[in-house]
């Protein structure tokens, strides 16, 4: 074949392939449109919600991990101060070892006839001579002495060690629970992408209508009286805790906050009940634990209830059905019928 017939040969081939692959990708950018639609407005709210309430899924795991890490903290600095108080002791017998060496040293090169006849005193030396077994076993207890120290300070090491690497194992889950709330979060941002302007701005302008809504629900930001159809329990501290929660309504949802103007679903309930005196953990799985179980029939105000299985979110309840949470991230601290989630259990605090 002829170099000017294989170049035009060529040619065709090569245009060829360019015309299917441009047809190939015309056909994958039409695919994958039909793919992932522009959804509408309701559609992209179902979306949104769904990915916000798993961010806040992943984020009270992450607060669950808040006590063991605390926890481990601690154990590691007692450990570290263990091994630092050993290590004060084993010197201290260093310095022993280093006395008895130095006394040793200074006779060594003599035998005992010639220190006798060397002796201004020879009855003293004598004396001195009678007590050197005793001194060679004192020699021999303060290297035992020593042996047993330095083993601590090793074992106490290896303890520290093995807590260290425990608490960043943990440190590292909760990171990535972390890492995942945020994914979600930044998932929900790109379904909001896919709205128009003037569909963000709509669902914008009714998140803040909620927000308002509930600021105007306050009770008073005093923090002094509640709505006279809530029954406040006898003890009083359910219902200042109540009047501080409610207090709170349409403050932002930012998780981990804990006050005192955004919250995260346990941080509320941390922050409403420390004000009437009672500790509560950062966690909605670990408050699950902080008190007396009651049913759903047995509520009353102050009374935490829980929902999901896992545990993944907790609100207060305030009476006639309803209860104050921050919902979840893109939303606002409300009330709401406590039939909104699947309902877990409940605890009554204090």
């Amino acid at each position: 074949m002829s170099t000017g017939r294989f170049n035009r040969t060529r040619g065709i081939a090569l245009a060829a392939i360019t015309s299917t692959a441009v047809v190939a990708g015309v056909l994958f950018i039409q695919s994958g449109a039909g793919a992932d639609p522009k959804p509408t407005l309701e559609e992209a709210k179902k979306q949104v919600a769904a990915l916000q309430h798993k961010s806040e899924e992943a984020g009270e795991a992450a607060n669950d991990l808040r006590g063991e890490i605390t926890a481990s903290q601690a154990r590691l600095k007692a450990l570290q101060a263990a091994v630092n108080k050993q290590q004060a002791q084993v010197d201290k017998v260093k310095r022993q070892i280093g006395s008895l060496a130095v006394a040793g040293y200074q006779t060594s090169g003599m035998s005992t006839t010639a220190q006798l006849l060397l002796s201004q005193n020879p009855d003293q030396f004598l004396s001195q001579a009678s007590t050197a077994q005793a001194f060679a076993g004192q020699q021999t207890s303060v290297l035992r002495k020593f042996q047993d120290a330095q083993g601590k300070v090793t074992d106490l090491q290896a303890s520290a060690q093995s807590e260290l690497a425990s608490l960043q194992a943990v440190q590292a889950q909760q990171s990535k629970l972390i890492a995942e709330a945020k994914g979600n979060l930044d998932a929900a941002q790109k379904v909001l992408g896919k709205l128009s302007d003037a569909e963000r701005a709509r669902i914008q302008a009714e998140n803040d209508a909620e927000a308002e809504k509930a600021r105007k629900e306050r009770p008073s930001r005093d923090g002094d009286r509640m709505d006279d159809d809530m029954p406040v329990p006898a003890n009083g501290r359910a219902g200042q805790a109540v009047a501080v929660a409610m207090n709170q309504l349409g403050d932002p949802y930012v998780w981990g906050a804990e006050g005192p103007s955004s919250f995260d679903c346990s941080g509320l309930m941390l922050y409403a009940w420390g004000k009437a005196g009672v500790s509560l953990p950062h966690s909605s799985k670990a408050q699950a634990n902080e008190g007396r179980r009651v049913s759903k029939s047995q509520l009353m105000p102050g009374d935490l209830i829980f929902y999901y299985q896992p545990i993944s979110h907790v609100g207060m309840y305030i009476g006639n059905g309803r209860m104050v949470h921050a919902p979840r991230p893109g939303k606002s601290v409300e009330t709401s019928s406590i039939d909104t989630m699947p309902f877990n259990s409940a605890i009554r605090p204090g």
